[in-house]
Order: structure tokens, then sequence, then C-alpha cells
């Protein structure tokens, strides 16, 4: 065993990262493009004022949820939020929620179309299902060290770390909600002269809404775990203050806003899974 070669893995794959420095041009108008996003989402909670964005919270909550009303998670909303605010972690809860939703976004405009490929076209399910099996699975810390090479230091990186380790739940999730459409229903449709596109958007994401709001929830829940990891590259937030807590042994303040992440995590699930449920109309 020891005369055979060690295959230079570790060697490919830095020249391959130095080879896509070179286009520094791209790389800096994705960390424009991105930051544009996430500055825009910060803007927008740094002018709403606190009582505000929790009024805002409990009537989303309560709307839609109006045909399964749960006040005892309205009560858990308000109490965790003053807590939040009362704690002075407002800023780093918007911070961390910037995050979540810009890495959320971008993971459903790429995700969406990815999975709709996937379903239309069987070789590009054999091709993708690797790919976001490798996306899932590699270890979340490993994306951090390409992410800077290529867009610096801040919250741009960790976005995009949390890009690549939310989306495939989007992807699968869009895929398997359309090939479970009754194939009677689609042949309804082709009987009725209606187009692919008429199809897709009348018939088939109509019928997989609940599919595809699962993946959703699921990419939404998979950027929350990411904040303490991109904070190690200068993503502000939460995670920085549990990053920060570690560093110091400091147990207080690093349960304090783990908890705010809780609450945060709690509050996002429960919505999302109230848009995934169908409710009756009228």
């Amino acid at each position: 065993m020891t005369n055979i070669p060690q295959l230079p893995l570790a060697h490919w794959i830095d020249n391959f990262v130095d080879w896509l420095v070179q286009f520094t041009g791209f790389f800096n108008a994705v960390t424009n493009f991105i930051g544009a996003i996430n500055n825009a989402f910060q803007w927008v909670f740094d002018i709403i004022p606190i009582w505000l964005f929790i009024v805002i919270v409990l009537a989303l909550t309560f709307y839609v949820n109006r045909n399964n009303q749960k006040w005892s998670l309205l009560i858990f909303e308000f109490l965790g939020l003053l807590m939040i605010w009362n704690l002075d972690f407002w800023r780093d809860m918007t911070q961390t929620l910037t995050l979540v939703l810009t890495s959320s976004l971008i993971a459903l405009v790429i995700g969406i179309p990815l999975g709709i490929l996937m379903a239309k076209s069987n070789i590009a399910e054999i091709i993708l299902k690797p790919v976001l099996d490798f996306m899932q699975t590699m270890p979340a810390f490993v994306y951090l060290i390409p992410a800077v090479a290529l867009f610096g230091i801040g919250m741009v990186p960790g976005i995009v770390a949390s890009v690549i380790f939310a989306m495939p739940p989007t992807v699968r999730m869009t895929n398997m909600g359309i090939r479970e459409v009754p194939d009677e229903l689609i042949e309804a449709a082709d009987s009725f002269g209606s187009t692919e596109w008429q199809k897709l958007f009348k018939v088939e994401l109509p019928l997989a809404k609940t599919s595809l709001m699962a993946g959703v929830n699921q990419s939404m829940m998979l950027s929350l775990s990411m904040v303490v990891i991109a904070s190690m590259i200068g993503a502000m937030g939460l995670g920085t203050k549990v990053y920060f807590a570690v560093g110091r042994n400091d147990a207080g303040n690093g349960f304090a806003a783990g908890l705010a992440i809780v609450i945060l995590a709690i509050i996002l699930d429960r919505l999302t899974q109230a848009l995934t449920r169908d409710r009756k109309k009228g």
C-alpha cells in the first residue's frame, strides 16, 4: 500500500479555486448584488419601530392561522419577541433574520427552476441528484473556505454558504411535488389544448404547492442553522453572540443568544408550516 501514489485531490481543488479567483469582476458583481438584497432587508427592519414589528408578526401569524387559530402561538411570539428586545438582542435578531431571508430568497429563485427542470427531464434528475446529495452532506464548514476566497469577509460569503447548504430541499420538494401531480389531470389539461407553460403554472405548480412550501420551510430552517457557522467569517447577528460567548467560555450570554435563535426559528417554522397547510376558502 505504501507504493501507491497519493491522489493530489487537495492540490487540484486549490488550483481550481485559484483559477476562479481571476474572475474578480464577476464575483464582485455577485457580492454587490447579494449585498444589495441583504442591505434592503436590513434597511426595512431598521426603519420599522420594534413595537410595530411585533404587531406585524402577530398579525401575520393570526392571518395565516385564521382557520386553525392557536392563541398559544401568538402568546409565545409576543413574549419571545419582548424577551429578545429586553435582552438587547433586537438588532442582532434582525441581522440574523436578514441573512435567513436573503439566503432563502436566493435558494428559492435558483432552486424552484432547478426542481422544475428535474421534474421535466429524467436526465437532469440523474445529473442533479448526486450534486444535491454532495451539497447537503458536505460539512458546512468546508463551504466557508472558498466563500471567503471568492467573496471576502462579511455577510455575503455567509449568505453564499447558507444558500449552498439550504437549497437542496427546495429543489427536491419541487421535483417531487410536480412528479406527484396525477396523470389524469395532465391528460385533461392536454385535452383542453394547454401549452407546457399553462400546464406548469395553472396545474402542476398549484397542485405541488404543499410540497414546494415544505421545501421552503426546510431551506429556511437550514439557513438559520448556518448563522453560528457564518459568524466565523464575519456574518453579523445572533450567531456572532454565540461564537464570541464560546471563545470567552461565557455560558450565560451564549445560552441567551441561543435561546433568541430558538425563538426566531420557532416563529419562522410555524409561519411557513401554516402556509404549507391547505386551507379551505370561504
